[in-house]
């Protein structure tokens, strides 16, 4: 049984060079279902559509980004591949959107939001809640950690986003690395609020949209 954790604070990935926001480079498809806590959103922002990732934290609560908000938000949980109707899905529209207070739109810091959902969604295998870490939990640079959503998987930018879940293995780095490295396209990094996350080998790399976090290492179980 895996002990498995998502991180609840923005985040600054490290990217690889030519890496576009909302990829997930050097990942593979995910087990169906072995993330039941993914939320899957779609949001309609004035004549807009854009889609964003969060998890499932409460019975009627999804964590997301901030800048995931828009005018009408639908979650759709317990998917595997969003562009099938899988029995194992629920989708449920948005009552409220509560942004972090301190969201910062020019740096994106504090770049977090809770949704609560118009209803409670039904616990079973396919949908469940993740477990939360305790307040102001810091992890240390080393821990291995995973990436997973719904994003592009290529650097080309005419590239459709993936409709299968990925994931990938990364590693939380050091702050400097983010903060000095002249690959890094994300310049606002505030390591009081974020963590530098990426592999500098492997050129595995991901952005923060539409992505969640998860380590390996703070001792609660998804199972």
């Amino acid at each position: 049984m895996q002990a498995q954790i998502f991180l609840l604070l923005p985040m600054a990935f490290l990217l690889s060079p030519g890496a576009w926001a909302g990829e997930i480079i050097g990942g593979k498809n995910a087990k169906p279902h072995s993330r039941p806590y993914m939320a899957y959103l779609q949001i309609q922002d004035g004549r807009y559509i854009k889609t964003c990732g969060g998890f499932l934290v409460a019975e009627n609560f999804v964590l997301t980004a901030a800048h995931c908000n828009g005018d009408k938000i639908t979650v759709k949980l317990g998917a595997h591949n969003i562009s099938e109707q899988e029995r194992s899905q629920q989708e449920i529209p948005v009552r409220r959107q509560i942004l972090h207070p301190q969201y910062d739109t020019e740096t994106t810091n504090n770049d977090i939001m809770l949704l609560q959902l118009a209803e409670t969604v039904k616990l079973n295998k396919w949908v469940k809640t993740i477990p939360l870490p305790r307040t102001n939990k810091r992890v240390k640079p080393g821990t291995k950690c995973s990436v997973a959503g719904w994003g592009r998987t290529s650097r080309q930018s005419k590239s459709a986003p993936t409709t299968i879940l990925q994931e990938a293995n990364l590693k939380v780095l050091e702050d400097d690395v983010c903060l000095k490295n002249p690959d890094v396209t994300y310049w606002d990094y505030d390591a009081s609020t974020m963590m530098c996350v990426g592999d500098l080998k492997k050129g595995k790399a991901s952005f923060k949209v539409n992505l969640l976090l998860a380590s390996k290492s703070l001792g609660k179980s998804l199972l």
